[in-house]
């Protein structure tokens, strides 16, 4: 009989037990007279890692299934405080590795990449700052909990901020525009809360950062994101690309759009609609879904297909929305169960298929690589993640017929539409954030003032009418990663760049870029992201002219 989610348990660690286990660890490798006994030891402590990983993504898990239930915030309230002080004991862990006279040793048996993350862990933790992350837990908890419990009315139905996503795709221009209109009415009506929660968090990320000796939290942020191969240097490279090369087509897909739809002017309640017949939409519900995803990942490969039956089989998906269920989507794992999970809000859009197949990639990514001998190498660095991903979301692409038979074309084009204009968005995301923590002095008012230079930049056909808290600069405020996890969004662009490589590849290959895909996908972490993005083929987008293929290939299936 398969063993489900319901079965899964890790009991409630802790800070005594774990710290007497961290020093039966330690003590087994102080001791430790050969190779194979340091090990052993080092394994003792993996196994421990993967037990609290599976522990802590149980309990976030849970408190984003149900934010109002009481027992989940308590474990939740309780897994915040208790986490500053389980990272004190791991960082003291490897920093002890790192200055270990045995230290080549254990390179030769797990690789530099390992050994890279740890010296990352150690500049961006010291048990001066627990407190302040204790802080900035709660202060996130605050942030998903508000935006999990609104509640907006429109044209007599109840929505949260995950449903009422749905009008902006809606056929009729109006319904776009009053949906829109309620919905940014709520961010309008919390802006106070919203500015206070983010101004809170920047000075106490900044606190953080000069305690660690660092000028600001950019820096911090960036450790915190364990980039290991790549600087802010060349993150402004890629800036520089993508506004020569991505912003100038970006405008045009939206003059082609504006022409496509018959207005006057697009208008921000327009940007979801790429075709006047509205776009398309999957042709059942969710149980539907289900069973034609089981037949294309059966069409895809065995591996795929039985991955994904036994997502199906355990219980491993959550993708109904509800109330007092997280908004978004996003896909955690159990190590100690070697299994991941797929959380998601469908709400009838096509959408449903993208954010599916998207968390399908890293579930996928996470499956396979469950072998590999650390938990440092389970899952890549963020950006890695993401090309795992968004690469399947392309790779589907041959199947899309299942979920939408005769629109398929149409949502092919749309999908790739989308991808090319995403990035120049993302790249505003990740420029504002370095902007935010460059001046953490500002007032919420500047920072609005900073996202509509960043709109200057990077969206310069935007134009919110009507709609006064998004033309006020409030747009980045339903941006949740903007909240609760600093610097990770240009890890999207940069791998929607590898993932719109693996498109022009599949293109030409489909097989042989399939099997590159599943190779990436079997080796997690174990190296940097230039060096994974490398061994599958894929030009860095670090690199000059990486985008100069894609944006030709799309240029001529879009017609532009």
């Amino acid at each position: 009989m398969t063993q489900t989610i319901d079965d899964f348990h890790v009991p409630t660690p802790m800070i005594d037990g774990v710290t007497q286990e961290y020093a039966v660890i330690q003590k087994a490798l102080d001791q430790a007279a050969s190779p194979p006994e340091r090990l052993a030891a080092v394994k003792s402590w993996d196994d421990l890692r993967r037990r609290l990983e599976t522990w802590n993504a149980l309990v976030d898990l849970r408190f984003n299934q149900d934010t109002g239930n009481e027992e989940f915030k308590k474990a939740r309230e309780y897994r915040d405080e208790i986490a500053p002080k389980f990272t004190d004991l791991e960082v003291t862990f490897k920093r002890g590795l790192l200055q270990a006279t045995y230290r080549v040793e254990l390179e030769k048996k797990f690789g530099m990449q390992a050994f890279a993350l740890w010296e990352a862990d150690v500049m961006a933790f010291d048990p001066s700052i627990e407190e302040p992350l204790v802080a900035e837990s709660k202060l996130q908890a605050e942030y998903a909990e508000l935006t999990a419990k609104a509640q907006v009315e429109f044209r007599g139905e109840k929505h949260n901020l995950s449903s009422i996503v749905k009008y902006r795709e809606d056929a009729d221009r109006t319904i776009r525009h009053d949906g829109e209109k309620v919905r940014w009415q709520w961010f309008a009506d919390n802006r106070p809360a919203l500015d206070r929660i983010y101004d809170d968090l920047v000075k106490l990320r900044h606190g953080m950062a000069q305690t660690l000796g660092f000028e600001n939290y950019v820096s911090l942020g960036y450790k915190r994101m364990k980039r290991v191969d790549y600087t802010e240097k060349d993150v402004d490279q890629f800036r520089a690309e993508v506004r020569e090369h991505l912003v100038p087509l970006a405008a045009e897909l939206r003059q082609k759009q504006g022409n496509s739809l018959g207005v006057d002017k697009l208008m921000f309640w327009d940007d979801a609609i790429h075709d006047p017949q509205g776009n398309p939409a999957p042709h059942g519900d969710h149980d539907w879904m289900v069973e034609r995803a089981k037949e294309m990942f059966d069409a895809m490969g065995k591996d795929l297909g039985d991955f994904f039956r036994l997502m199906v089989d355990a219980k491993l998906t959550d993708l109904k929305n509800r109330e007092r269920k997280s908004p978004g989507g996003f896909c955690t794992s159990f190590p100690i169960y070697g299994v991941p999970f797929i959380f998601a809000n469908f709400n009838g859009t096509k959408h449903d298929v993208e954010v599916f197949t998207h968390e399908m990639g890293h579930a996928y990514q996470a499956y396979r690589s469950r072998h590999q001998p650390l938990l440092d190498y389970l899952w890549p660095t963020y950006e890695s993640c993401e090309i795992h991903s968004m690469g399947l979301e392309f790779l589907t692409w041959p199947h899309m017929e299942k979920f939408f038979e005769g629109d398929a074309e149409r949502f092919r084009r749309i999908h790739l539409t989308q991808g090319l204009l995403f990035i120049p968005y993302g790249v505003a995301v990740d420029h504002f954030q370095h902007l935010v923590y460059a001046k953490p002095e500002a007032t919420p008012a500047e920072r609005h003032a900073m996202w509509q230079e960043m709109e200057r930049m990077y969206l310069p056909w935007r134009d919110y009418g009507d709609l006064p808290h998004v033309a006020d600069g409030g747009f980045w405020q339903f941006q949740r990663h903007i909240y609760l996890s600093p610097f990770y969004y240009i890890d999207y662009t940069l791998a929607q760049t590898c993932a719109l490589q693996l498109w022009v590849k599949s293109q030409r290959d489909p097989a042989g870029t399939l099997a590159a895909y599943n190779t990436l996908c079997t080796r997690g972490g174990q190296a940097p992201f230039q060096q994974l993005a490398k061994g599958a083929g894929l030009v860095s987008p670090f690199h000059a002219g990486c985008l100069r293929d894609v944006v030709a290939t799309a240029k001529q299936a879009l017609a532009v």
